[in-house]
Parts: structure tokens; sequence; C-alpha cells
């Protein structure tokens, strides 16, 4: 059974591992990389379900892939002056 993300609600690590379905690891390195920003509580995360919406959302998804089509496109350009 899949749990609904409530925007408002504020989750800790474990809750967004699960709702997800990502490793401790994962979520560590989504957390030093700011792709999901969070505040510490008492040396633990919280993170608010906006934040969760945020990720699996489409639309972040195609910034994403238009950052990294044009990360690709400087990459090919500096290679080709080789």
């Amino acid at each position: 059974m899949t749990k609904e993300i409530q925007r408002n609600a504020i989750y800790t690590t474990d809750e967004t591992q699960e709702l997800l379905k990502i490793s401790n690891s994962t979520l560590k390195r989504m957390l030093k990389n700011g792709l999901i920003r969070a505040n510490k509580v008492g040396g633990q995360y919280r993170i608010l379900g906006k934040e969760i919406l945020r990720i699996v959302s489409p639309e972040l998804e195609k910034e994403a892939t238009k950052s990294y089509l044009g990360i690709k496109k400087k990459i090919i350009k500096n290679i080709n002056k080789w």
C-alpha cells in the first residue's frame, strides 16, 4: 500500500527513504548535494513533504534532463577542440 505524501507534513529520513524507495546512502547523497532541502533538528534531518513532492515531479525531471544535455553539449564542444 502506497502512502500519500502530504505537502505540509514533516518527514524523517527513514520515512523519506520509504516514500521514495531509495537506500540510506542515496538519501544521504541527495541531502549532501542539495537535491533535497532539509533542516537538522537535534542532529537529525527533517524533510518537508513539498520537498519530496518536488523530487518526484515530472517538472524536475525535465529540468534535470535539460541541464544534463547542456553540460553534455559543453563537454562535446571542449573535446572537439582537442
